[in-house]
């Protein structure tokens, strides 16, 4: 007799067990998948950073403007390729419920600056020449309906145009996509001009600058020399890597990784447990059985990874399925109407959920196993 036959009649020998232990097992894993994948599209903004790519903001807060002034003086300094700069909007369409990230950004060095965003040759084009042209991010498109051609009307919650209205016309001359999968798309960008000769405060100010530098081991050095610059001024600067700046940009919202690990815990946590008692039960319930198959000649050693094998079996069972409805909810994710990050079930996360599942089974199942290895014959077979 096939030692696998055992041990899928073993596993199938009460229907109703079976399923909820596996599907408690399904639901931890989809919680897994899906958390793990929104915490890997949020931390994607400092991973997919360039190296070579820094920020300077106002030293006092980032949310204090700089003067335009400062971009030619740093496109003057060594080591540095280009230079951009943008302004914070704060863009909504319709309603100030559909808030959007929105930048007005110099046109002519913001593609260069910001390589990994992805425009045809004749959305590029189009962008340069139109003055009240916008770009959207696929996402942000998607969720609007917007398309190539539209002319569309955009509020600001923080500005207002000299004539006194918050309201400004765009063209859609280009709707990008990223170098990657996980690229941000959820962003606008407009011409800074457009901004700058309309709007009733703040001219010639900008938000931050974005620096490339020509070698990544020479950040420190133009840090340096682009904070010595402006040191002692009206409007000091602070210049980081681009992944500093957006982990601590990420880092205001809250400790994601601490939420998200905290409830993927105590998923596992209480899995554990259920997992755990049942098969513990189940090995109870067939101590006379184990008894039998001893007294027939099967080893101890060979009933014990059979136990074992039956645990794993189950959380395999129950992982795998759990990861096949995050493919399904993700891709669910990434087609609504809403707002989100792209949110991709990476092979990282794909190769982390199985080490998890093998864990689990073996967790679960060794107590019974080493049970089911001690227990002599006699004993076996005295028991009701």
């Amino acid at each position: 007799m096939k030692d696998f036959y055992l041990i899928f009649k073993n596993l199938t020998r009460k229907p109703l067990r079976l399923f909820l232990t596996m599907f408690a097992t399904f639901v931890a894993f989809l919680i897994y998948g899906t958390l793990t994948s929104f915490q890997v599209a949020i931390d994607s903004g400092v991973d997919l950073a360039a190296d070579d790519r820094l920020i300077a903001v106002n030293k006092i807060n980032f949310t204090q403007p700089l003067p335009i002034s400062y971009v030619n003086r740093v496109k003057g300094l060594d080591n540095i390729t280009d230079v951009t700069h943008l302004n914070w909007f704060g863009g909504y369409y319709q309603d100030p419920q559909n808030f959007m990230a929105m930048f007005a950004v110099d046109e002519q060095t913001f593609l260069t600056v910001y390589n990994e965003i992805v425009l045809s040759p004749d959305e590029r084009q189009a962008w340069l020449n139109s003055r009240q042209g916008l770009i959207a991010g696929e996402s942000i498109a998607k969720q609007h309906g917007w398309s190539v051609g539209d002319r569309i009307p955009i509020s600001s919650n923080i500005f207002s145009k000299v004539d006194g209205s918050s309201s400004w016309e765009f063209d859609v001359i280009g709707i990008y996509t990223g170098t990657d999968a996980q690229t941000d798309t959820t962003s606008v960008y407009f011409h800074y001009d457009y901004f700058n000769e309309t709007q009733s405060f703040g001219r010639d100010f900008i938000g931050f600058m974005g620096v490339r530098t020509t070698d990544p081991k020479l950040n420190e050095a133009v840090i340096k020399s682009i904070d010595d610059l402006f040191a002692n001024t009206p409007y000091e600067t602070e210049t980081v890597p681009e992944k500093v700046f957006n982990k601590a940009f990420i880092e205001q919202i809250g400790n994601l990784s601490l939420i998200l690990g905290s409830v993927v815990f105590a998923a596992f946590f209480i899995i554990l447990v259920i997992v755990g008692n049942s098969m513990v039960l189940s090995i109870r319930e067939r101590t006379a059985e184990i008894g039998v198959l001893k007294t027939l000649g099967f080893k101890s050693r060979r009933i014990f990874f059979m136990v074992l094998a039956e645990s794993l079996l189950l959380a395999l069972a129950g992982g795998m399925l759990g990861l096949l409805a995050t493919n399904l909810t993700v891709a669910a994710f990434n087609q609504a109407p809403i707002q989100l990050p792209v949110l991709v079930v990476t092979n990282g996360i794909v190769g982390e959920a199985t080490l998890i599942m093998v864990a689990l089974g073996l967790v679960t199942g060794i107590l019974p196993a080493i049970n089911a290895l001690r227990l002599n014959i006699i004993t076996a077979l005295s028991r009701q």
